[in-house]
């Protein structure tokens, strides 16, 4: 599926094999990849053709966007909704992006953006997501756009980046806490 949506700043669009390199160095980066459930480091350019190359094909279980700040034209992360069930309409998926772009509002602009399309578009009424024990930067994100702190899943993953068995903290945004914070 081609499917585009723009922000402000930003394009979530489908991946492409001209992203390789940005991919590589956004995610060989032990700063980025500690984060991050299955993501390997060093990150290969081998590993970024295999991923980008499974996206094209689409055998997704949802949808993976790159994240392309339009100002450069430059990939500066990704962010996936997957897990899709539309029987009790929830989804799961996360977001990453090139250390060089944190802090800059990208990452809250781009998972907006993703809530939106999962709530208006694919008509879902709860997102799942969360992210690794002492990663502040993603939870307050998070938190920030609505999502609510359900839980704690000890050493709930293997980190292949850096090999550590890592707490996840659980979070979820629900489409009612959507509607409210878009309001406000």
């Amino acid at each position: 599926m081609n499917l585009i949506l723009k922000t402000e700043n930003l394009l979530l669009r489908p991946w492409e094999l001209k992203d390789k390199d940005d991919l590589v160095q956004g995610l060989n980066n032990l700063n980025v990849s500690k984060w991050l459930a299955v993501v390997p480091y060093p990150y290969t350019e081998r590993f970024a053709e295999e991923f980008i190359a499974y996206c094209i094909e689409n055998k997704t279980d949802g949808y993976s966007f790159a994240i392309e700040l339009l100002s450069e034209n430059k990939v500066i992360g990704g962010t996936n909704i997957n897990k899709i069930n539309p029987v009790q309409g929830t989804a799961s998926g996360g977001i990453w992006l090139n250390e060089a772009y944190h802090g800059h509002g990208y990452g809250t602009e781009a998972f907006r953006k993703r809530a939106e399309f999962a709530f208006n578009v694919l008509n879902l009424r709860r997102l799942e997501s969360g992210c690794f024990a002492g990663n502040e930067a993603s939870l307050g994100m998070q938190q920030k756009i609505g999502y609510v702190v359900e839980g704690l899943r000890r050493k709930g993953f293997l980190c292949r980046a850096d090999g550590q068995y890592k707490d996840e903290i659980t979070m979820a945004l629900l489409r009612e806490d959507w509607i409210i914070e878009k309001s406000i």
